[in-house]
């Protein structure tokens, strides 16, 4: 939580702007009287805006309102994802089909917010041809490049050749809203009526029924 306010006999100027608990402005104030309203209602008079001329107070139960802050920050580290680095790993020889699985791959890692290293693996005499490596790291990063952005271009690292993609901001925050809207799909198809079907026998005695009456 950001730095404590000052409050009560810790604020130093002569007069504030004064706001009391339901948020009325009260106006320019000598800091004697705001205090003094401060005290008569059981609250603290809290330094809100320290750098405004004059610096603007509110009265509130400043212990309340710190329990709260903290709560919110807590809340919003526990909702806040961490950004993780996923690996997809492929071989000079992996083909066409398997190229768009890992892509598929790769799209939910970065859709996640999930940043994504794809890693070409040389093994015996493969090492000596790089470039494959590197048409094939240049294609995933054009078959992504809707949602991802190029964080490290291929680099040779031992007998591995990577590339380094994070997501892209827009992509994911309109996947971010457009996720809340699928869920919600599958509830309303739950909830639509559903048509009663009357067996065609039943209709018929019915119909039976009548005509001997």
């Amino acid at each position: 939580m950001r730095d404590r306010l000052r409050t009560n006999n810790r604020i130093r100027a002569r007069e504030v702007r004064l706001i009391d608990e339901d948020g009325t402005q009260i106006g320019v104030v000598p800091l004697r009287d705001a205090l003094t309203m401060a005290e008569e209602r059981g609250l603290d008079l809290v330094e809100v805006a320290p750098n405004a001329i004059p610096p603007v107070c509110r009265i509130m139960d400043y212990g309340k309102f710190r329990y709260e802050q903290t709560k919110k920050e807590r809340e919003a580290r526990k909702n806040q994802k961490q950004v993780e680095l996923k690996e997809v790993r492929l071989k000079p020889k992996t083909d066409d089909h398997d190229l768009e699985v890992k892509a598929k791959q790769a799209r939910r890692f970065l859709l996640d917010g999930d940043k994504v290293k794809f890693t070409v693996r040389f093994r015996g005499r493969e090492i000596f041809h790089p470039d494959i490596g590197v048409q094939m790291l240049e294609q995933m990063a054009e078959d992504l490049r809707d949602i991802a952005v190029i964080e490290q271009r291929p680099l040779m690292e031992g007998r591995a050749l990577s590339l380094l993609l994070a997501p892209n901001p827009k992509a994911k925050a309109q996947a971010q809203r457009e996720r809340p809207q699928a869920q919600g799909r599958p509830q309303e198809a739950q909830n639509a009526p559903r048509a009663q079907n009357v067996p065609a026998a039943a209709s018929g005695d019915s119909a039976a029924e009548e005509d001997e009456e």
